[in-house]
C-alpha cells in the first residue's frame, strides 16, 4: 500500500532541529477512474464555475401513470362484496332498532295504534292492535331476514359483475385510470 500524501518528515530528529513545516493540504483519496474534465466537485484551475440554466423549471413535476384495469379477480371481488354486505346488514339492523326506539319514545305507535284501533273497531272487538304487531322483536328479526337476503344478492351480483367486467374487458381492453402523484 502507497501513501499517496507525499513525503512524511521523521518522527523524531536526533539533531533537536525541526524541519521547517509545510502549510497543510487537504488530503484526497486516490481514485479508481479519473474524474472527468470539468465535471462536478471543485472549480477546475481554469476557473469555469458552472451555473444554472435561466430557463429552469422551478415548480415540481408532478409524475402521472395511466394503468388499465384489464381484470377483476371474481373470488376477490365475492370476499370484499361479502363483507361489505356484512357491515351494511348490520348497520341496517342497528339502524332500525334505533329508528324504532325513537319513535316509541315519541309516542307515534300509542298515537297511531289508538286511531287505527279506533278506526277498525267495534262494539265486539278493540280493532286492530298496531302496537303489538310492530313490536321491537318482531322489527328486528324481519330486519334480519331483509339484512341476510341483502348480503346473499349483494354478494352474487358484485361477483356476476367481475364476471361480466372480465368478459368485456377482453373485448375492449378495460378500465384505463391515470394516477398522478401529489407533492
Amino acid at each position: 500500500m502507497t501513501d499517496t500524501r507525499g513525503a512524511n518528515p521523521p518522527y523524531e530528529t536526533y539533531g533537536g532541529e525541526q524541519p521547517p513545516q509545510q502549510p497543510a493540504q487537504p488530503y484526497h483519496p486516490p481514485q479508481a477512474y479519473p474524474s472527468p474534465p470539468g465535471g462536478g466537485g471543485a472549480p477546475q484551475a481554469g476557473g469555469a464555475v458552472r451555473l444554472p440554466r435561466t430557463g429552469a423549471r422551478t415548480t415540481p413535476r408532478t409524475r402521472k401513470a395511466r394503468l388499465r384495469v384489464a381484470k377483476a379477480d371474481p373470488w376477490s371481488v365475492m370476499k370484499v362484496s361479502f363483507l361489505l354486505s356484512i357491515a351494511l346488514g348490520i348497520c341496517t339492523v342497528i339502524a332500525a332498532a334505533v329508528l324504532w326506539m325513537v319513535m316509541d319514545a315519541m309516542g307515534v305507535f300509542s298515537t297511531v295504534g289508538g286511531t287505527i284501533s279506533e278506526a277498525t273497531g267495534s262494539n265486539e272487538s278493540n280493532g286492530f292492535d298496531l302496537q303489538s304487531f310492530l313490536s321491537l322483536p318482531r322489527v328486528l328479526i324481519f330486519t334480519s331476514v331483509i339484512a341476510v337476503i341483502d348480503v346473499v344478492l349483494a354478494t352474487a351480483l358484485a361477483t356476476l359483475g367481475a364476471f361480466i367486467y372480465n368478459l368485456s374487458a377482453g373485448f375492449v381492453g378495460g378500465v384505463e385510470l391515470t394516477l398522478a402523484e401529489d407533492e
